[in-house]
């Protein structure tokens, strides 16, 4: 498994595994522990594993969770989507940044998302992704950010054809900050 660090995101890494394939289809490890260690992550944080699944222009996101934050690894396990992470960390040298990626259930990647970022993406086909989260989930914590933002310029591939009424009402980026400092 290849392990890339994300430029754009401080702390956050791409691993890519290396599918073996034949006249069957593929086998190819996802998740190794050991890998997760070299980078200085502990695989043993992981609490929750969760999956969705979204028709072809569904966009879900921009979210965070408030408090502690939450950390989660990311990957596109059947379709294809066009992944967004936004570093809302105000102390990390990559604040305000915007990093995307085109995952696949073709080449299995995963990105590792830092706790204090914000996640989102769009099924540029029908989709499966899942999560595996430090965290179990509070929905007190949850936050949400309009992803049509400009402050944030997200070109998102499709227009949206479904999205939680959540996505749809979210706040700005300047409001959703405002309202984590109160």
């Amino acid at each position: 498994m290849k392990v890339t660090e994300v430029p754009a995101i401080a702390g956050a890494y791409l691993f890519t595994p290396t599918p073996y394939t034949d006249e069957r289809g593929f086998f190819c490890r996802t998740f190794d522990a050991e890998v997760l260690r070299s980078v200085g992550l502990d695989p043993d944080a992981f609490v929750q594993h969760s999956v969705s699944r979204s028709v072809r222009g569904v966009l879900r996101g921009m979210h965070l969770r408030s408090g502690a934050g939450e950390a989660k690894i990311v990957r596109c396990s059947h379709g294809e989507v066009f992944d967004v992470v936004v570093d809302l960390r105000p102390d990390s040298p990559t604040y305000r940044n915007v990093a995307t990626f085109e995952l696949s259930g073709e080449t299995q990647a995963s990105v590792y998302i830092p706790a204090g970022c914000a996640h989102g993406f769009q099924a540029l086909t029908d989709a499966d992704v899942s999560y595996r989260i430090d965290r179990p989930h509070d929905p007190a914590e949850d936050v949400t950010i309009a992803f049509d933002d400009p402050e944030l310029a997200i070109a998102w591939p499709l227009p949206p054809v479904s999205m939680s009424k959540r996505d749809r009402e979210a706040p700005s980026l300047a409001e959703a900050l405002r309202s984590e400092e109160n």
